[in-house]
């Protein structure tokens, strides 16, 4: 996964395909999220959940361990490790979704260039990425080193023409269940390992190229090119 996805839908859209029945704590606004062209380091909707409520709130792209600094903050953890090595310990069992509406991967072409992909859902529907960070809980101040990463897995099918790897992504059932956090540590790695959906499950197209320079974010960049 090479980082760079969209949101772009309202955060209210995400939550209802959810169906958790509780109220929904929201710190990002109703407006729609118009993040065509999000990269690392920027800040994103995203949600949890704590004492039996959802909340939606903006964080960073992007986390590392108080002990990592001289290292660049990683964006991804793999499923493979994520739950039992040092560097994720900390925040294994904060559970989060990063909604999003597709992601970006790059293709090396004959040419010496690189040829973007935009990946979604067949149904065009929501796209629940697993995610694990440290954020604040109500009642504590946010800190600067707060922050997410997705959880990614080995592609597989047509996926893998595109990139080795790609974001574990839930069904709206299993994306509630992996907020709950009374879902063991347990049952959370094996829904990582095993419940992650399909490449059936997706489509993809080329886009143009300018969604390579992040700070072009307008509507175009999702459009299927030849």
């Amino acid at each position: 996964m090479c980082g760079r996805l969209s949101q772009y839908r309202g955060i209210h859209d995400f939550v209802a395909v959810l169906s958790i029945p509780d109220a929904l704590i929201n710190h990002v606004g109703d407006a729609a999220l118009e993040r065509y062209n999000a990269a690392p380091t920027t800040s994103l909707a995203i949600l949890h959940q704590y004492d039996q409520r959802l909340y939606a709130d903006n964080l960073r792209w992007g986390w590392r361990p108080h002990w990592a600094r001289d290292r660049a903050a990683p964006i991804n953890a793999r499923v493979e490790k994520v739950a039992h090595g040092p560097f994720f310990r900390a925040i294994w069992r904060h559970r989060l979704i990063v909604p999003v509406d597709n992601w970006f991967e790059w293709v090396d072409g004959p040419d010496n260039t690189r040829q973007p992909w935009l990946i979604r859902r067949a149904d065009h529907g929501p796209v629940f990425c697993a995610a694990i960070g440290q954020f604040p809980t109500p009642g504590n101040d946010a800190r600067d080193d707060d922050g997410f990463v997705i959880i990614t897995a080995d592609s597989v099918g047509g996926l893998l023409d595109i990139h080795d790897r790609r974001p574990v992504v839930f069904r709206p059932e299993l994306a509630a269940e992996w907020l709950d956090p009374a879902t063991p540590a347990e049952r959370a790695e094996q829904m990582l390992l095993f419940e992650g959906e399909a490449s059936e499950a997706f489509a993809w197209h080329k886009v143009g190229k300018a969604v390579g320079n992040s700070r072009n974010q307008d509507a175009g960049l999702i459009e299927e090119v030849a």
